[in-house]
């Protein structure tokens, strides 16, 4: 395949391809933006469909730039949202982008990755700045726009704020002068305004490439960590596999096609010989799209380890070998075991566990969030943490 059809393979949509060929025409590496807020600590599989492609663009020599948005996150992005985010504190947007360059790095490769964060030009910003930035977009054209157009309608408010959110991420496109900028799908209406912008400031436009939205474990809405319908990067295999496991069989393709990158052909042929090996039962073709997932971030080794797990706590139920333990003292409350062994994400993480019937004592189900431990037990919280 030549570079145009390297770089529209996959994609949702191109704007345009006639701009992109005239700028690989000048046979010079281009710039490629991408940005991502650090509104939660952990990036996961739907972020991978965006670096997977631009690994591939960086795999044909092109620059690419990662806009984390420590200063837009502190706004939030209105993107699908039906109510005003609550804004971030400087010390939250820090503490998540911590980890997000190592988790970016396990794609890209380091030392062809240009990082940047949108406060290096956003945060010195006075107001007749803010005010040439926002005169040269219009309330009519920013209604067009799904997510405000329904709030409008439906008289729910809509901040001066989140206005400005895609005008500031659009003004990144001018400060970098990107060649292409990529996102999801849901993210076209901020990247077309990165065009517009662009054009204003006399910078030569963008091209804009949108990828399709991986649907997150439900198999219903998009993933995302807000949603808890997600596969992290940090994830261990035990957790990758098993939450693969649990998507419903309908995406099972989506997630061939977004992920691996095989296309209709590869996947028949995929089902084709597991069917023929094991029987025309989903489970096994779930089975090796969760091994192969694994061996993004880990090794084949770990992919197997992962699977090994999942056969023995969730189809055998029966206790892993490597069950975490320790020691308390009587009468230490069920809540504070599940945080501070970080079985769950915080306190109000476990209340909600309890409630859900998903934490269990020696194999009964807790109902009390006040529960105290007294006795030696084995806790799980869900199919797979111990």
């Amino acid at each position: 395949m030549n570079q145009v059809d390297i770089i529209k393979n996959g994609t949702a949509e191109l704007i345009s391809e006639d701009e992109l060929r005239k700028k690989l025409s000048a046979n010079r590496s281009l710039i490629i933006k991408y940005g991502a807020d650090p509104s939660a600590p952990d990036l996961h599989l739907g972020h991978y469909v965006c670096l997977r492609k631009l690994k591939e663009l960086q795999d044909l020599g092109h620059t690419i730039v990662f806009i984390i948005g420590d200063f837009t996150a502190q706004i939030g992005d209105p993107s699908g949202k039906n109510k005003t985010r609550k804004m971030l504190t400087t010390e939250q947007t820090i503490e998540n982008s911590k980890t997000y360059m190592k988790q970016v790095y396990q794609i890209l490769d380091c030392k062809k990755t240009v990082v940047r964060n949108n406060s290096e030009w956003l945060q010195d910003l006075n107001l007749r700045d803010i005010a040439d930035i926002a005169s040269r977009y219009t309330v009519a054209r920013m209604l067009e726009r799904d997510d405000f157009e329904k709030r409008f309608k439906n008289q729910q408010p809509i901040s001066i704020l989140e206005f400005l959110y895609p005008l500031l991420v659009a003004y990144d496109s001018v400060v970098v002068k990107a060649d292409i900028e990529i996102g999801g799908t849901d993210q076209k209406f901020n990247l077309l305004a990165g065009r517009h912008m662009q054009q204003e400031y006399d910078v030569s436009q963008q091209i804009v490439i949108t990828m399709p939205i991986l649907p997150g474990l439900d198999g219903v809405r998009k993933m995302s960590k807000s949603l808890g319908n997600y596969i992290a990067f940090n994830d261990s295999p035990e957790e990758m596999y098993g939450k693969t496991m649990s998507i419903p069989d309908s995406v099972i393709d989506e997630y061939f096609n977004l992920l691996l990158g095989y296309d209709e052909s590869k996947i028949y042929e995929v089902k084709e010989k597991i069917n023929k090996d094991s029987g025309n039962n989903p489970k096994f073709v779930k089975e090796y799209l969760a091994r192969e997932i694994i061996k993004i971030f880990y090794d084949e080794t770990s992919a197997l380890e992962g699977e090994k797990h999942f056969r023995k706590v969730v189809q055998r139920k029966e206790i892993p070998d490597d069950i975490l333990s320790f020691k308390v003292e009587n009468g230490v409350w069920i809540v504070k075991i599940l945080t501070e062994n970080k079985l769950v994400s915080s306190s109000s993480d476990g209340r909600r566990m309890i409630k859900q019937n998903a934490v269990t004592i020696d194999g009964k189900k807790i109902t009390d969030i006040f529960h105290e431990i007294t006795d030696e037990c084995v806790i799980k919280v869900g199919k797979r943490r111990f």
